[in-house]
This record gives C-alpha cells, structure tokens and sequence, in this order.
C-alpha cells in the first residue's frame, strides 16, 4: 500500500529559513530552522549573503527530512515562498552572486526614487503595476547593483547576469542552473511586471534602465517548474510551486473568497485582503497586487505594509535589552494597567502604507519619569495594531466593508494580549488559525495542488480551522481617546 504524500515547504524569511513537512491532511510533521545573518553596511541598508539562504536552505531541507523520517520518494513535490522584495544578481555561468542581496526594507534607492516621482513616472509605474515609487521594490536595487559593482551593467547587456528574488536564486540553485523562473507574485512586486497584461513591460524596463535579458519567466503559483538535482535529498522532487510569502500567507489562511483579508506579523506586517479577478485601484495609497495565479487566471489582493512590527520587539530585546525573550512582551503589557500615554512609531526605516514616507524615523512620545519598560513593551506591541487598523480603513475605503473577521498568523500572533488589542482596536473578530504556519502552507499547498495531493480550493477550505477568536471588549470612548493617541505620535514622527 502507498504511503500518503508528503509535501516539503521552502519558507525562506528575512531573519531565518524553515523547511516545514506537511502530510497530506496539511499537519506540519517536522521543522527545522537557520537564523539568517543580517547584514548593515550603512544606514538604512539591509543586506543578506546569498550563500548564507542557499546553504541554509539545502541544510534545513536535509535537517527536516531525516526528522521526519521519511523517505525522498514520498514527498510529492517543493514549494517555495520567500521574503519578496529581496533581490540578487548572480552570473549565469557560475550561479554566483556579484553582491549581496539587497533587502525588502532597504532604503539605499530613497533618492532614485524621489527623481523618479519628481520626473512624473509614477502614475505610468502605478497603472500597469499597482505599485507606488519606493526603495522596498525591487526595480531600483537591481539598477543599483548594476550600477555600482564593476562591469555588471555591461555584463548584464550581454546576456551574462540573471536577476531574481529569492525564490528564483533558490529554484536556480535547487535545479542546477536549468531553471530560472518567477511567479507573479514576486514578479509583481518589481516595478517591472505588469499586473493587468501579466507579462514584463518594455516601457517601464527602459524607465528604471534594467535590461531585459535579466529577467526570468513567469509561471503560474501552482506549476511544475522544474525538479530538484538528486544530490540534494536523493531523489529529483518537483519544485512545484513558488509564491510570495505575504501571499503564501493569504493562501494559506484559505482567504478564497472576495473580502476576506490576513495579517500576518512578522519582522513587518502584512495585511492583504482578497478583492477577485478585477485588480482595483485604490485611492488610499494601498498596493493592488497578484494574490495568485491558477490556471492562467489572476486572483488580486489589496495590500498594506507595516516596515516593522516583530522587529521593534527584537529591538527591545537585542537593542534596549529590556527583555531576554520576545514571548515577555505579554506578560509586561499586562503588568501595567494603561499605556500611560506613552506611543511608539516604529520607523527605523521609514513608514510604509498608508504613509510611504521612507525618511521617517521611529519616535517615542508621551515618556515621563514614572514610564517604565513595561510601558514601552507594551507601546511597541501597541504600535502593530493601530498601524494594522490604519490598513484596514484605508482598504475598506477602496474595496468596501469586505468580511468582518480578520485572520491573523505569524510569530506576533501567538501573543494573546496582542490579539485581543488588535479586536479592541478594529472592533471586528480576529480569528487564530490552528496551523499557525500558514506562510509555509501556502506554499505547500500550491505544491500539493500541481501535484495532486488536493484536488482544488474546496478541498484547502475544509483544512482551514480556528484555533481562538478573539472579540472586542474596549470601551468605545477609551478606543477613540488612545487611537487620538497614535495619530498625534505619528504626526510628529512624519514632520520630523
């Protein structure tokens, strides 16, 4: 009798790389984890050794198998999700790199991307890719990495240099160069690729000066791309799907339908809601977005991003050493009665949606002598839900009310007293899944789908269930006085 199948999801995030097993119930069998190095040559860069993902990755793949205890031949195939925005040129004779990665959150192409505003480029790059002009997206850090190490522009002109995100390097590496090819949701996040044509755009490759020859294919979420070498796990398995990891996330918390929405927290956080077939332009300065793409046809999603949220509690920890653990946070929130008026606008690089200032820097407010760090832990925790609430308005200003609980995953949502703020905050239900790796679902899920593990999205919802729901219980004039609160903070940290 055949064993069940097995599918093996490549998470790889901008501070660590897991390899989570799922079976074919979607239960997660085994994990193993690398903690990614971060890298900060200047301020306001962020970068990352390709190396480091590859051998980290192949590692954990390797790590998570002999966990499980299972056989190569039982797995049905890979997927692949990925921190997005991340960028890497490598030479396509030799697989390697000619610099590190450059980062989502790095702001080094803040300038480029103010001429590139000010010379009026923004309504043509808005239009076709539903993106605004910032240095989180990958177009202007790939014309930067061309411009600035020796030789690459006119390596790149020949025909020599391939880029990629993350999941692109990985599939490269992972099929032994045979393979370079993306998903719309990572292509979409370029500047480059239009969302409503799906394909790259000439007039916006010769706007950001990135040469087309780079570029990968661009697949379906859920498709054979390609097989990984043997060596690796002992077998050729199917790489079978790749997808974004905000979207993985989407996908993974069975957000099928119109209006339902996701945030995930993480290192930043992530709110995408689901708006169908009909990418809608949004009049708050939300992002329009591929949400995926199955059998040639497009899912869109509005999106909002928050630069930091986990990473203002890693602040705490490795920066202020206020806390030795993130899980503390819960415990000193509740140890004070209030917030003592004390905010936190976590912009150590910059403000994103619905603000895009990427000039911005975090500010503390309302600290007095009698402040204590159970006063900023609970401020930095704080900070996340009303950022989420100020993405949730803006959306449901563009898409309409939309469905009235919010899912929640991510490392941050395991927090309770943060779950129950960000109720209070929305005044909606937030609901926790009981698989709270949903980033790394997702991407299982679209492997199992090429594969035949599931047959079709009926079948991921019935996987989907609820471990709590967390409903609102604040006071309405206390609500409105702390949300006064927040949008004084941010006031002044945008006129700073």
């Amino acid at each position: 009798m055949a064993k069940p199948p097995y599918v093996l999801a490549i998470d790889q995030g901008t501070t660590s790389t897991r390899c989570i097993l799922f079976d074919a119930a979607a239960n997660p069998v085994a994990t193993a984890q690398r903690e990614l190095q971060q890298h900060y040559p200047e301020q306001g860069w962020v970068e990352h050794d390709p190396e480091d993902i590859w051998r980290d990755t192949v590692a954990t793949m390797r790590e998570v198998v002999a966990n499980a205890g299972v056989d190569a031949a039982d797995i049905a195939g890979i997927g692949i999700t990925n921190q997005r925005e991340t960028v890497v040129v490598w030479e396509r004779a030799t697989g390697k790199p000619v610099h590190k990665a450059i980062v989502w959150q790095d702001r080094r192409t803040a300038d480029e991307c103010a001429r590139l505003k000010a010379s009026g480029g923004e309504e043509a790059i808005t239009a076709k890719t539903g993106l605004l002009i910032d240095p989180y997206f990958s177009g202007t850090k790939i014309a930067w990495l061309l411009d600035n190490v020796a030789g690459a522009r006119a390596a790149a002109e020949r025909g020599e240099l391939a880029f990629g995100t993350i999941d692109s390097f990985l599939l490269w590496r992972l099929t032994g160069g045979k393979v370079h090819a993306t998903d719309p949701t990572n292509a979409g996040r370029t500047l480059l690729y239009n969302i409503v044509q799906q394909e790259w755009d000439d007039e916006l490759l010769e706007l950001l000066r990135v040469p087309a020859s780079l570029l990968p294919e661009v697949n379906d979420n859920s498709h054979i791309f390609g097989h990984c070498d043997a060596d690796i796990l002992g077998r050729a398995i199917p790489v079978a799907g790749m997808i974004g990891d905000q979207q993985a996330a989407l996908f993974g918390q069975g957000c099928f339908r119109p209006g339902m929405a996701k945030s995930t927290y993480g290192t930043g956080c992530f709110v995408l809601m689901n708006i169908g077939t009909e990418p809608v332009r949004s009049k708050t300065r939300m992002l329009t977005t591929p949400a995926y793409r199955l059998d040639g046809e497009t899912t869109y999603a509005l999106e909002g991003s928050i630069f930091v949220a986990g990473a203002a509690i890693k602040w705490l920890r490795d920066g202020l050493k206020i806390i030795a653990h993130a899980s503390e946070t819960d415990g000193l929130a509740t140890r004070v009665p209030n917030n003592h008026g004390v905010y936190m606008v976590p912009a150590f690089v910059g403000m994103g949606a619905p603000y895009w200032d990427p000039h911005a820097r975090g500010l503390i407010c309302g600290l007095t002598l009698d402040a204590t760090d159970a006063h900023l832990a609970r401020a930095a925790l704080e900070s996340v839900a009303y950022q989420t609430k100020d993405l949730i308005d803006a959306m449901k200003a563009d898409a309409g009310e939309g469905e009235t609980a919010l899912r929640v995953d991510g490392g941050m949502a395991v927090n309770d007293w943060l779950c129950q703020f960000l109720s209070d905050m929305l005044v909606a239900p937030v609901e926790r899944p009981a698989i709270v790796e949903t980033t790394a679902l997702g991407a299982a899920f679209m492997a199992g789908l090429a594969t035949g593990v599931w047959d079709g999205l009926d079948s991921l919802d019935r996987i989907w269930s609820r471990e709590r729901r967390f409903d609102p219980t604040m006071d309405d004039a206390l609500r409105e006085r702390m949300i006064t609160g927040w949008r004084k903070a941010v006031e002044r940290t945008l006129l700073a």
